[in-house]
């Protein structure tokens, strides 16, 4: 008893020294000078245009790595093929390597002297400094979320209840929908999740592909950073960190709402 409890009280004081004084420091910062100075700062035209910017690009990042992610996780869990390792390493790349590596491949790869940047410059479309390059560079970072999260459930379930479905005469598409999603869903939500939390999160790539324009490239992320190091405006860091990380527990909190209630569904039907 006594050493789980000296367990306990060692994890609880790691978790209050990295995660807990941090929050606490930081939304004492943030009000610090009061509710109406804290809202006078994130209701600014920079700090508007910043969010709306960072829910853009996760509305458009996160259904594509998540289509991307599934698509990836079947065809490597249920299918053997030529360069399977490889394209399986791919996905582990975004991880292994720094996001400014990511940003810096992208400005090699989308500038106009770079192998795409000058054809599709003639065909009149920029990627650096654009929000598309910001949409690439946040899509990069955050491919192998999903994947990550479905490969190992998709392994531990099998193949038996769709192989059922086969003989029963269903098709590719309907086995999918009805019996391989929901054996998945939670690592797919799981998987979303942490897709969101990335893409609202990153700082690195983005940051040298935008070129920091404001109100034009600028993420929330990127504005902490402006605000802080360039302008000075210690509130306004203090205040857009705290909206940056006030979503992500919302996302986190939606995601537990719906796994408590599944399992009091599950409870009840039992």
């Amino acid at each position: 008893m006594r050493a789980r409890w000296t367990l306990r009280t060692v994890v609880l004081a790691y978790l209050g020294i990295l995660i807990g004084l941090p929050v606490v420091f930081l939304v004492l910062k943030a009000f610090g000078h009061g509710f109406g100075a804290f809202w006078g700062e994130v209701t600014q035209t920079d700090a508007l245009s910043a969010l709306k910017l960072s829910l853009i690009i996760a509305a458009v990042a996160v259904p594509i790595n998540t289509v991307v992610g599934v698509g990836a996780a079947l065809l490597i869990a249920r299918h053997d093929f030529i360069g399977k390792r490889i394209f399986d390493t791919i996905f582990d790349v975004p991880v292994a390597i720094s996001p400014i590596i990511i940003g810096v491949s992208l400005v090699l790869a989308y500038s106009r002297i770079g192998w795409f940047g000058a054809p599709l410059a003639r065909w009149g479309l920029n990627v650096l400094f654009t929000p598309l390059g910001v949409a690439l560079a946040t899509m990069s970072v955050s491919l192998p979320y999903v994947l990550r999260s479905i490969v190992p459930v998709l392994t531990e379930i099998g193949q038996d209840q769709e192989h059922a479905a086969r003989t029963l005469g269903a098709g590719r598409l309907r086995i999918f929908w009805n019996v391989t999603l929901p054996s998945i869903r939670w690592a797919v939500l799981y998987g979303v999740t942490l897709t969101i939390a990335r893409t609202l999160g990153e700082f690195g790539a983005v940051l040298v592909v935008s070129g920091n324009i404001t109100g034009v490239t600028q993420t929330l992320p990127i504005y902490i950073y402006d605000s802080w190091d360039q302008r000075f405006d210690v509130l306004g860091s203090y205040s857009g960190a705290l909206v940056l990380a006030l979503i992500s527990v919302a996302v986190l909190s939606i995601l537990a709402v719906l796994r408590r209630r599944e399992r009091k569904l599950l409870v009840d039907f039992a």
